[in-house]
């Protein structure tokens, strides 16, 4: 029996409109700077894959925002060095300042259509709901904005917990503040490595929101390391 269920932020619950880039480039804009949106969201994603995990073990509390902040700063200026316009910038530290607090808004975001009715029929069966990523400390202020804070019993972020998914220990540290077996949590994610193989390693049960199946088959990357996946398009399929 499912207990809890553990649900991915970014990707799962919402996500950027538009694009990474398209927001990028309308704040650079109005800082003076010129840049196509794909090209700048191509050079993001190359920046952002090549980071090292969002984690720091062994930091206080208390230091952990300023890390946060400094390691989006390094991934966004690398994009915009990857996209060939950084030298555009008179002053890119106060741009990127703006840019962190934006994403903090709910002004960025959308949240996904099947989330709220997913939410709502969890919660009338009584299952405690939990949210577990490699988001950043800003997830609280996303959450409270999108109106999805209420739903949640628990929220653990790889930065506080100095692990991020698929280390088990990120999973460890969200069921220690439930009172439940690992084999009786299920969660749900949009990342195939992170979310689905990182839940399993850890004894969780896992689904995998494969919220863009075409495009996966299309490009080629379908996941072929177990004979079965468990897997979903939209939450609206699930049930318990």
């Amino acid at each position: 029996m499912t207990k809890v269920i553990f649900l991915d932020a970014a990707g799962t619950l919402f996500d950027v409109r538009g694009s990474v880039g398209e927001v990028y480039r309308q704040l650079a804009n109005s800082f003076g700077v010129t840049v196509n949106s794909q090209e700048l969201n191509a050079a993001f994603s190359q920046s952002f894959a090549s980071a090292s995990p969002m984690a720091f073990p062994g930091i206080e509390l208390a230091k952990i925002p300023q890390l946060e902040f400094e390691w989006w700063q390094a991934v966004a200026a690398k994009a915009f060095q990857i996209a060939g316009v950084f030298h555009q910038f008179s002053d890119f530290p106060q741009f990127f300042a703006e840019l962190y607090a934006h994403f903090a808004t709910a002004e960025p975001w959308f949240v996904y259509p099947d989330v709220f009715p997913a939410l709502n029929k969890w919660q009338k069966q009584g299952i405690e709901l939990a949210v577990v990523s490699n988001f950043d400390s800003r997830i609280y202020a996303v959450l409270k904005a999108l109106k999805l804070a209420e739903y949640f019993t628990s929220v653990t972020i790889s930065t506080e917990v100095g692990a991020a998914k698929p280390d088990s220990q990120i999973f460890t540290a969200a069921l220690q503040k439930h009172n439940c077996l690992a084999e009786n949590v299920l969660h749900i994610g949009d990342s195939f490595k992170a979310d689905y193989c990182g839940a399993k390693a850890a004894g969780l049960k896992a689904i995998w929101l494969n919220r863009e199946p075409e495009k996966v088959v299309e490009s080629g990357k379908l996941p072929l390391t177990e004979t079965k996946i468990e897997q979903c398009s939209s939450l609206d399929y699930l049930a318990f």
